[in-house]
């Protein structure tokens, strides 16, 4: 029980492709270097510190929250040292965060982080991390960064709403079509903007959302199929910056 209260774990599971997916992204396309290895390592620790954080704000409690958030500070601290000698400009990418990380800040003081705009807040957020890792391998923002953010930002957008309507708001027709309807304008959108293989990364998303609406899945397995779509999303996009 006491090693449990000492690293307090985040149980957003989905978080974790969001965490990842944007950061390897931009790290590939911008040019694989060895300074994303301690700025991942370091992008991990925080993380990991945020939701302690988060808890302590939203159960007005220190304890076991604020001593875990240091400990995972501490653990960040050297590999962002190296990360930050290497490319200073990314303490602008730390900034930048910062307005997404007070509406969750928020959220949490409301006790609800499953509000739409806390998640598109936490996406936003691990976006600009894929931001920063391009700008490590390539020194600059390029177009090609952005896009590739704001394809990660789309992708995830899409997750949530799905996630919803099978979970939390199952019941709620509204959001059935707000899913629906997200991911058939996705759809239109890319083929009307002339991103026809950006299409192919998102199918298996909007299919899944309207075939697999008002089945009743395990938790369990509604995660494996998200973790799997995930992955597949990953490598499209990889296939289509190569």
């Amino acid at each position: 029980m006491a090693n449990k209260s000492k690293w307090v774990m985040p149980k957003q599971h989905g978080a974790w492709a969001m965490l990842i997916i944007p950061f390897w992204l931009g790290a590939y396309a911008g040019g694989l270097t060895w300074v994303h290895a301690p700025l991942f390592l370091a992008w991990l620790a925080l993380y990991l510190a945020t939701y302690p954080l988060l808890m302590a704000v939203k159960t007005k409690r220190n304890e076991p929250y604020v001593p875990a958030a240091i400990r995972y500070g501490v653990i960040a601290a050297p590999s962002l040292a190296v990360s930050l000698l290497q490319r200073p400009a990314l303490v602008l990418f730390g900034l930048a965060m910062i307005p997404f990380f007070l509406v969750n800040i928020y959220y949490s003081k409301k006790k609800n982080e499953r509000a739409f705009w806390n998640d598109v807040a936490a996406i936003a957020s691990f976006c600009v991390g894929g931001l920063g890792a391009f700008y490590v391998g390539r020194g600059e923002l390029t177009v090609e960064a952005f896009e590739l953010a704001a394809f990660s930002f789309l992708f995830f957008i899409g997750s949530t709403f799905y996630v919803k309507t099978m979970i939390r708001e199952k019941k709620n027709v509204r959001y059935k079509w707000l899913s629906w309807g997200y991911h058939a304008l996705l759809i239109a959108g890319l083929i009307a903007i002339g991103e026809p293989f950006a299409v192919l990364a998102y199918a298996p998303s909007a299919i899944r959302a309207v075939y697999l609406y008002g089945k009743s899945l395990p938790i369990m397995k509604l995660g494996i199929l998200e973790i799997a779509n995930a992955a597949y999303f990953f490598i499209a996009m990889i296939v289509l910056y190569s």
